[in-house]
C-alpha cells in the first residue's frame, strides 16, 4: 500500500478558489444530510508559547474517506522566526480499508475552505449589492477572505485594520494588484466598519474588536477567529435581533463566537436561525430582506477539509504529482 506525500506548492498548484467553494458546498450539504461522521475537535493549548493546535478528523459517506489535520496557530512565529503563523498537515485514509493514503500540507487547505465558507455565507446572507467589505484581520485568512467575497460579490473597496500596523502596506498592494479593488488601510477597527456591507472578523483576538454601535441595517457579518473558548472578536450584543447562521451548531455553541453570547446572556441557542447547510439545501431561508443583519459564524469543519483534500488528491493522482511513499516496508 502506497501512501502520496504532496508539499505546499503541489498543493498550491492544485488549489482553485471557485473549485473549492463548490467542495465545500459539497461538504455543509452532506453535513446537513447527516452523511458525516465528526467527532469532537481536540485541542492542545500552549499559552507560554502563545500557541495551540487542534485536531479535526471525520468521514464523509458521499466520498468514503477518513480524514485527519492538525492545525496549529503559534502567533510569534511570523514576528518571531520568519515562518508561517498557522502550519497544518492533512492525512487520508480509505473509508474501505483503514490505509493512508496521502499525507499533504494542510496550510492552503485551511485557508482556502475557510475562506470559502466566508464566501458561501456571503452569497445566500449578504446583500447582493455588497461592495465595500471591512476586513479585521491583514494575515493570510483576511486575504483568503477576500478572495471568496470577491466571486460572489461586486466588491470595489475594502477598509482594512490590523493590530500588527505593518501589515497592512503588503495587504493593501497585493489585494489592489491581485483583485483590481479598492484597499483602504484604517488607523482604528471602527474606521474599518462603519458604513462596511459587510464585515470579517479573521484575528486570534481574544476581546470585541466590533462593537454593536458600529453596525448599520442590512449588515453581513463572518465571524472566522473566534474558533475556541478565550477567542471573543465581536460584541456579544451583536447578536441580539440578528440572523445568526453556523456551520455547526454543536460547535458554535461550545467553541465559536456564538458561544460567547450565549454565555453572555445575549441569546439562547434556540436563537440561532439555522446551519449554513440547511440553506443550501433549502430547508430554511437565506437573507429574507435588506434590512437585517446577518452573522455567519464559523468554528471550521473537518468535513470541510475532508472533501477539499480529496479533491487536491484525486486532482495530484491525475496530474502525476507528489512521491509515493511505501511506509509498511
Amino acid at each position: 500500500m502506497k501512501t502520496l506525500l504532496l508539499n505546499r506548492s503541489e498543493v498550491a498548484s492544485l488549489l482553485d478558489m471557485d473549485r473549492v467553494i463548490a467542495a465545500v458546498e459539497d461538504a455543509y450539504r452532506a453535513f446537513a444530510r447527516g452523511e458525516v461522521l465528526q467527532p469532537p475537535i481536540m485541542s492542545i493549548e500552549l499559552p507560554e508559547r502563545n500557541g495551540e493546535i487542534d485536531f479535526k478528523g471525520g468521514y464523509c459517506r458521499s466520498n468514503d474517506v477518513i480524514s485527519m489535520k492538525g492545525a496549529s496557530g503559534f502567533w510569534d512565529n511570523l514576528k518571531d522566526r520568519g515562518i508561517p503563523n498557522s502550519l497544518s498537515t492533512v492525512l487520508l485514509f480509505d473509508g474501505t480499508t483503514g490505509a493512508l493514503t496521502c499525507v499533504m500540507d494542510g496550510s492552503l487547505i485551511t485557508g482556502y475552505r475557510t475562506g470559502a465558507a466566508g464566501g458561501i455565507s456571503a452569497k445566500h446572507l449578504a446583500r447582493p449589492e455588497s461592495s465595500c467589505i471591512a476586513i479585521i484581520g491583514a494575515g493570510m485568512q483576511g486575504r483568503m477572505q477576500i478572495r471568496a467575497l470577491s466571486r460572489v460579490l461586486p466588491i470595489k473597496d475594502v477598509f482594512v485594520w490590523d493590530s500588527y500596523a505593518q501589515a497592512l502596506p503588503p495587504y493593501k498592494e497585493e489585494m489592489e494588484r491581485e483583485l483590481g479593488v479598492s484597499v483602504h488601510a484604517c488607523a482604528t477597527p471602527e474606521e474599518a466598519v462603519r458604513g462596511a456591507d459587510a464585515v470579517v472578523t479573521a484575528t486570534p483576538g481574544t476581546k470585541p474588536f466590533v462593537e454593536k454601535s458600529w453596525i448599520r441595517p442590512g449588515t453581513h457579518i463572518v465571524a472566522v477567529g473566534a474558533d475556541m473558548e478565550g477567542k471573543q472578536e465581536l460584541d456579544a450584543a451583536l447578536f441580539a435581533g440578528a440572523k445568526i447562521v453556523v456551520d455547526s451548531i454543536a460547535q458554535c455553541t461550545s467553541r465559536g463566537e456564538t458561544r460567547n453570547a450565549i454565555e453572555q446572556g445575549v441569546i439562547a441557542p434556540k436563537d440561532i436561525h439555522a446551519e449554513i447547510g440547511e440553506i443550501l439545501l433549502g430547508k430554511k431561508p437565506g437573507r429574507e430582506n435588506a434590512q437585517e443583519i446577518t452573522i455567519f459564524d464559523t468554528t471550521g469543519m473537518a468535513v470541510q477539509d475532508n472533501l477539499t483534500a480529496a479533491a487536491v488528491y484525486e486532482s495530484a493522482k491525475t496530474k502525476g504529482l507528489g512521491l509515493w511513499h511505501e511506509f509498511m516496508r
